[in-house]
């Protein structure tokens, strides 16, 4: 090779060192950031594709956020809810109690009542101090609204859940088949001639539980009627006059509700005289019954079959969950109309959303849980009417008071049922998916954007040697221009 001024080896390896002191210093700065992907440089196509993953991960972070908040107001509801519930057996602990007249004195239902009426006033106080961030939750507040509904159909109508459309929608309740109460004949004591002959003693069984019945030798229609009745808070079973015979029914509609009669002792009628002295006609005797039960109402809704429990009414479809209590008329039949209608409205309701589209928001409705809303169902009072001077208290219908709160726990477990379906079913397995996601999305990000520290660690030696040799051998171009010198 010639000896020149211009030694093209030293321009080439300045050339090749300031490369490789480039690609040390990016080197060293993924290092030091532990990110690959620094500058838009570094990869175009990386830089592209972890901005999109970045906002995905941003958006499921905060819905993991939204639906853990949501988590808290569902255990904030389910723990007052759970409160209520116990009340409310506490009260029917109190009205079982108080069933019986013959074991309590006037004071003992008195004291009861009076703690009937302070269990209410704390349902209704929970009530309304159970909030939220100030919001609160079970006084009604995040209810769905609904209109058009005809109180003479409809009663207790509550809606659980809503769609998301932006216009009201409408359900059309029609009555294919009426629900029924269980029947039995007890006797013929009819005319007004019959009486019992001997004392007879029967066993009774009703939805509510036995009772023992004692009925005197010579009662007649009357009396045994008013025997039969006053066990009706114990029994759920009660009695009515008719021409012929004494009819018994049960209190409650639908097939839960059932009679029997169990023949003690005794049973004979006298249907010839109005005497205590026996006959031969043994066909119009007290006898034996088997069970007996009732027919739930028979509905549709939209066409749709819905689920029915007597007169109670529960309706899921189109994303809508509702429930409701049909009038006893209605119910039964004795109106003529077999349909009506009402409508759910789109707005109101505790809205969450669940993923990170507003398409997986969910609606829920709680409809008030205090005194005057709570119980109804199967054509029963609601619980405020336990307290004293109400219709049902433990002086004016002990029968009544039991079956206002045993549907009103029916109503409260229902409820709560509810909400924990939703905070587990719902909202537990967004949390689930949007923290596996979470995951996985950071799994990919970290793949595009971290530093292998092992790759870039040996990469860093490499580059090290490699500007080491390149130093060594500028000196050694630089003695061939000393070269040149040296001829002079």
């Amino acid at each position: 090779m010639a000896l020149t001024i211009n030694n093209t080896n030293t321009l080439t390896l300045l050339n090749i060192l300031n490369q490789n002191s480039a690609a040390q210093s990016q080197t060293m700065r993924q290092l030091t950031t532990g990110k690959r992907i620094n500058t838009g440089a570094d990869d175009p196509a990386g830089l592209i594709a972890l901005s999109s993953l970045k906002a995905e991960i941003t958006a499921v972070d905060a819905s993991i956020n939204n639906n853990q908040r949501t988590d808290s107001i569902l255990t904030v509801a389910d723990g007052a809810v759970a409160e209520i519930t116990s009340l409310l057996s506490e009260i029917e602990r109190l009205v079982v109690a108080s069933t019986s007249s013959a074991n309590l004195t006037d004071s003992e239902v008195s004291s009861n009542q009076a703690q009937i009426d302070g269990a209410l006033t704390a349902i209704d106080r929970i009530v309304n101090t159970t909030n939220f961030n100030g919001k609160r939750l079970l006084d009604g507040s995040q209810a769905i609204a609904t209109t058009g509904v005809t109180t003479s159909f409809l009663d207790n109508v509550r809606v659980y859940s809503r769609g998301q459309g932006t216009t009201a929608t409408t359900l059309t309740v029609n009555r294919v088949a009426s629900a029924q109460v269980a029947s039995a004949s007890f006797a013929y004591l009819g005319g007004g001639t019959a009486a019992t002959s001997g004392t007879t003693s029967v066993a009774i069984t009703g939805s509510l539980g036995t009772a023992t019945i004692t009925i005197a030798s010579g009662s007649n229609q009357a009396a045994v009627v008013t025997a039969i009745n006053a066990a009706k808070a114990q029994t759920g079973v009660s009695a009515i006059q008719s021409a012929t015979n004494v009819q018994l029914s049960s209190t409650t509609f639908g097939k839960d509700a059932f009679i029997s009669v169990n023949l003690i002792s005794g049973g004979v009628i006298n249907s010839s005289y109005s005497t205590s002295v026996g006959d031969s006609n043994t066909v119009n005797d007290v006898g034996s019954t088997t069970k007996t039960s009732g027919v739930d109402v028979n509905v549709t809704i939209n066409g749709q079959t819905a689920g029915t429990d007597g007169l109670d009414v529960v309706y899921n479809g189109n994303g809508i969950s509702a429930s409701f209590t049909l009038s006893k008329a209605f119910g039964e039949g004795s109106q003529a109309t077999t349909s009506t209608s009402f409508s759910i409205s789109a707005t109101g309701g505790a809205t969450f959303q669940l993923g990170t589209e507003s398409r997986t928001r969910q609606t829920i409705g709680i409809d008030s849980l205090a005194t005057y809303n709570l119980g109804g169902g199967n054509g029963s009072s609601k619980v405020s009417e336990l307290g004293s001077g109400g219709a049902v208290d433990l002086r004016s219908d002990p029968s009544g008071a039991l079956t206002s709160v045993r549907e009103a726990l029916k109503e409260i477990a229902s409820v709560r049922g509810r909400l924990g379906g939703f905070q587990k079913f719902q909202v537990g397995s967004a949390i689930r998916s949007l923290q596996a996601a979470q995951t996985g999305l950071g799994a990919a990000a970290s793949v595009i954007e971290d530093t292998d520290f092992a790759v870039a660690t040996a990469r860093l030696n490499q580059q090290q040697v490699l500007i080491q040799s390149t130093v060594a051998l500028l000196g050694v171009a630089g003695q061939q221009s000393a070269q040149i010198l040296s001829l002079l």
